[in-house]
């Protein structure tokens, strides 16, 4: 284990980082977003603090885990939580169990209650009894979305129309033909645009009684990941008037959407259907190869198929909306965790049953 690690040689294992075998487990062959050191930086920002910690082979950095740790009140310790990772060859199972007896050890010493650890792994048999194998636990908490859309972007934009539904391609078009226009934020607007996205993420967030994060977050994050071109702000409107923004980022090849809201103003121009296009253009234009649209219900693809029509709650709605795009139904294996004081895991549970946090 390399301790402490700077920034810089983390970003470097992690901007080269490669699955093995991915078709075999993974989900994706390179590292998730949520893994980088900007990411943690975002995070720190706002209550949390991170650690880092590689494996070694020959002087070589072969596997890591960038954990993040959240002080829980009263003094009673932290939350340990390692989003989309570690970063293992999920096939070489003595490497994945040394990786994870170093977050034990790492998780033990900064007082964590428990670890919860949210692999980026898809759902198989085979990748849950690795888990298992690993001594980890299925957690009732899921974090991160289990169920997701992802668009296929190594097609060419004529393809992509192609396999969407015959309506949102109407609906691109009619947004288009109705005067809604699609711009990204530049260093000159972006002060406005962050404060017209606030305004209709808290707007977005009353209709549909949903938390939202606080303007600084949205400020931070936009600006962290700005210099290296792996985020978009992108603003619909109809004669100046923003109907709808979202923030699209992109690392490694692969574009998700995180952020996005709505006034819920002149729907029937279509603006969100035009926004979305508009960031499956900037992604393709950024090398991505992938979109993920980022949390539908956790349901399979028959139930959502006969049921999407008649359910308005939870994440129906956004379901409905986003099968549109066309793309391919995924689900990974979730949050899973190490519980190393159950009195306490116990007492947590409990807490967030009566109020739920926000960790993405």
């Amino acid at each position: 284990m390399s301790a402490p690690l700077n920034v810089s040689e983390w970003d470097s294992f992690v901007a080269g980082f490669q699955q093995k075998h991915p078709e075999k487990i993974t989900s994706a062959a390179g590292a998730h977003i949520l893994q980088t050191s900007t990411w943690a930086t975002l995070k720190c920002n706002f209550g949390w603090s991170a650690t880092r910690l590689v494996a070694r082979d020959q002087g070589r950095t072969v596997a890591g885990a960038q954990i993040l740790f959240r002080p829980l009140p009263l003094g009673l310790g932290n939350i340990a939580y390692l989003p989309k990772g570690p970063l293992v060859d999920w096939s070489d199972i003595e490497q994945c169990k040394y990786v994870l007896s170093l977050c034990d050890e790492v998780s033990r010493a900064r007082r964590a209650l428990f670890l919860i650890v949210e692999p980026d792994l898809a759902y198989s048999e085979i990748s849950n009894n690795v888990l298992k194998t690993l001594g980890l636990a299925p957690s009732s908490q899921t974090i991160q979305p289990r169920r997701t859309i992802t668009i296929d972007l190594k097609r060419g934009q004529t393809d992509i129309l192609a396999g969407m539904k015959q309506k949102t391609r109407y609906n691109i078009r009619l947004a288009e033909r109705s005067g809604v226009k699609v711009r990204i934020a530049t260093s000159e607007t972006v002060d406005t645009d962050l404060l017209r996205y606030q305004d209709l993420i808290e707007r977005t967030g009353d209709r549909n009684k949903f938390g939202v994060h606080s303007a600084k977050y949205y400020s931070d994050v936009y600006h962290l990941f700005t210099p290296a071109n792996r985020v978009a702000l992108l603003m619909a409107e109809y004669q100046d008037k923003p109907l709808a923004s979202l923030m699209i980022f992109s690392y490694g090849g692969r574009a998700w959407y995180f952020y996005g809201a709505s006034s819920g103003e002149e729907r029937e121009r279509m603006p969100a259907y035009a926004l979305q296009w508009a960031a499956i253009c900037w992604a393709k234009e950024n090398c991505c190869h992938s979109y993920n649209l980022w949390g539908v219900p956790d349901e399979e693809q028959d139930y959502l198929e006969s049921e999407f029509a008649n359910r308005k709650d939870g994440l129906w709605p956004v379901y409905r909306f986003k099968r549109g795009f066309g793309g391919q139904l995924e689900r990974s294996v979730g949050a899973w965790e190490k519980v190393y004081y159950p009195w306490a895991h116990r007492l947590y549970e409990r807490l967030v049953a009566a109020r739920s946090g926000v960790y993405s």
